[in-house]
């Protein structure tokens, strides 16, 4: 027996060693995205890692599970040196490729602004430029390598000073009872570590659970770990139907379909400038009333033609990346757990600005710079049925290629002027940018030349926006100008510098900008507005005879309710009248001031607040979204049939 407890007190030790990781690796992460994630106290730093012990228990037990269930067998060799190495290269096999996510999440926080998770797969899966990518990552975050094989070095070392004690066991019925009842208890221990505790005797704990612990919603990502992250989201289908009410309560709460004006514009030209990255906090005209300290602009083109444009200054993206952007912006479908383009329900019948202009007798277009396919666009654009697909391989000019994703700005958008101007009238044309991007260089000419400002972004950014700048110097000589309504918005924000904007809620906050050369689409607005309602606000402005299916509304009517909904990477949030709801799928469970944008004062058991109203829109909108992706009702005829 005594052979037997030495075995046990090893394996404990080893075990032990990954918490110790685990926690450098938490520093680390908190060390890299500090600006993010405000702890306001060394006690409350400790008092967080101790929440993600939870966390840990359950990814480190998962990473082990074989390593453990081999230790615990009663080998006659198991104190042999041969034997010790295979079980210590099984040990460090599992262990660092769990290990290692929580390094990248370093950085990859920073532009998605939740956890690592299987949602990667799904963002790179349609990348030609996977090694261009690896090799970038690793030249511009060298020193997260340095970490990594430091911490991997000392590991190593600390495992190899837990010495096992070569004691020759007796092998006798005692023996074989006691590692056979002590094996049982180390086992069920285990599985109680996995599932998160005794009490999650329904289901094992999720990255939900992360705000359940901790006071402040923003404190989530940092209890969490990312091995973990990806654990529970790997092979998950997020797309199941919900009953929280009664379909016809469904319709009369939302009224997802939807009937605008007949005519406002005559057939104009319409072209949506969809601008990587260009999260609202960059642009001086969207940020004229914030009241932020030293506030600088990085966006002279695009603040002088917001003086001539109705612009919504208290907008929001859906959704995280690039691939949940345009199925929001061109149909109100946003995505939430999962890129809709990666989901089983893509492939669908989608009405959508594509479909109303193509039965409008448009030409429809869509230009990304980027080799055909990258980001799923070129699959999206054949589901929403484009007429034309111009990218990388129509431009035909491998001298103007960044290196990394695709044509740069300027010499793509002039491609698209020169293009556009080959189209027949009227046309719907749609422009994905990509200089604005990770890894942040402008080409060799233009070094120097734009702030560098105070994050990698702030350059790129002024790129992009004068990459605009001369694209609207072009086509202003281009005789479809006159009559072209152009849309400029973002599919998402990237790096903060305002703390402002580094809250929770304002990590979605992106510009919207409606602009016609004849001044007819003029002022600020501040109504709450999202990507979905790009859509019916775009056809209610030029007038159609049928009704639309979506979730969004026109800003140029006073017709539906404004809200904002996306997902956090562990909760959905969802802002409406004087409130923000945190919901985790089934309840909500943290209710704020609509303007406490930190998430820091759950207000849900206040009883002189009502937000039932809130609530029940929430549900009904969750109800319908599964309802009609799962059953193919994206498309107007086939949801009224």
């Amino acid at each position: 027996m005594y052979s037997r407890i030495q075995s046990y007190k090893t394996l404990f030790l080893r075990i032990s060693l990954a918490y110790v990781f685990y926690f450098f690796a938490r520093v680390l992460f908190y060390f890299y995205n500090s600006n993010m994630i405000i702890i306001e106290s060394v006690h409350e730093f400790f008092y967080l890692c101790f929440i993600g012990l939870t966390f840990d228990t359950s990814a480190i037990l998962y990473a082990n599970v074989l390593f453990i269930l081999i230790s615990l067998i009663p080998f006659k060799n198991i104190n042999n040196d041969k034997f010790q190495k295979r079980i210590m290269i099984l040990y460090f096999s599992t262990n660092l490729i769990a290990y290692s996510t929580n390094f990248f999440d370093f950085i990859y926080y920073r532009f998605s602004q939740s956890r690592l998770t299987t949602r990667v797969f799904d963002i790179l899966e349609n990348e030609t430029n996977k090694m261009a990518l690896a090799g970038s990552f690793i030249y511009n975050y060298w020193h997260v390598f340095i970490f990594f094989f430091l911490l991997v070095y000392v590991w190593i070392y600390l495992y190899k000073k837990i010495e096992i004690t070569h004691v020759k066991p007796i092998y006798d019925l005692k023996f074989y009872i006691f590692s056979t009842l002590s094996s049982l208890f180390i086992v069920f221990v285990c599985v109680i570590g996995v599932r998160g505790g005794i009490g999650n005797a329904t289901r094992p704990i999720n990255m939900v659970d992360a705000h359940r612990f901790v006071k402040k919603g923003i404190h989530a990502d940092f209890v969490l770990n990312s091995p973990f992250s990806f654990i529970r989201t790997f092979n998950k289908n997020f797309f199941k139907k919900k009953n929280f009410m009664d379909p016809s309560k469904v319709n009369q709460v939302l009224n997802p379909i939807k009937k605008v004006n007949d005519s406002v514009y005559s057939q104009p030209n319409v072209m949506i400038l969809v601008m990587e990255s260009f999260g609202r906090e960059y642009i001086g005209a969207f940020n004229k009333n914030r009241n932020i300290e030293n506030y600088v602009s990085y966006t002279p083109f695009l603040d002088s033609l917001s003086n001539n444009s109705m612009i919504f200054t208290n907008a929001f993206a859906n959704g995280r990346q690039s691939i949940e952007a345009l199925p929001s912006i061109l149909a109100s479908v946003p995505s939430f757990k999962i890129p809709f383009t990666s989901s089983p329900y893509a492939n669908q019948e989608i009405q959508s600005l594509v479909s109303v202009f193509n039965e409008k007798g448009y030409t429809t277009s869509f230009f990304h710079g980027a080799p055909n396919g990258s980001m799923g666009f070129l699959g999206l654009s054949n589901i929403l049925k484009f007429d034309n697909y111009f990218g990388k391989n129509e431009f035909n000019d491998n001298s103007l290629y960044d290196g990394f994703w695709g044509i740069w700005d300027e010499p793509f958008l002039q491609y698209v002027n020169n293009t556009t101007s080959k189209l027949k009238e009227p046309f719907f044309s749609t422009f994905f940018s990509l200089s604005s991007h990770e890894p942040f260089y402008v080409p060799e000419k233009y070094e120097g030349v734009f702030p560098m400002g105070d994050v990698q972004m702030h350059q790129v950014i002024g790129y992009s926006d004068n990459a605009l700048r001369k694209f609207f110097e072009s086509a202003k000589k281009e005789p479809w100008f006159e009559n072209t309504i152009f849309i400029i918005t973002a599919d998402h924000t990237n790096q903060f510098w305002y703390p402002y904007y580094s809250a929770p809620v304002n990590r979605f906050s992106i510009p919207v900008l409606f602009y016609h050369p004849n001044n007819s689409l003029k002022g600020e607005n501040d109504v709450l507005m999202q990507q979905m309602d790009i859509f019916p606000s775009l056809i209610d402005l030029l007038g159609y005879d049928k009704s639309l299916n979506t979730w969004g509304r026109s800003v140029f009517s006073d017709l539906g309710q404004p809200f904002s909904i996306n997902y956090s990477g562990t909760v959905y949030h969802f802002s409406m009248n004087k409130f923000t709801l945190v919901f985790d799928g089934n309840e909500v469970i943290g209710v704020y001031d609509i303007d406490d944008y930190w998430l820091e004062n759950n207000i849900i058991n206040d009883k002189t607040i009502d937000f039932n109203k809130e609530e029940i829109y929430l549900k009904a909108f969750i109800q319908d979204y599964m309802d009609r992706i799962i059953d193919k009702k994206l498309n107007y005829f086939k949801s009224s049939e």
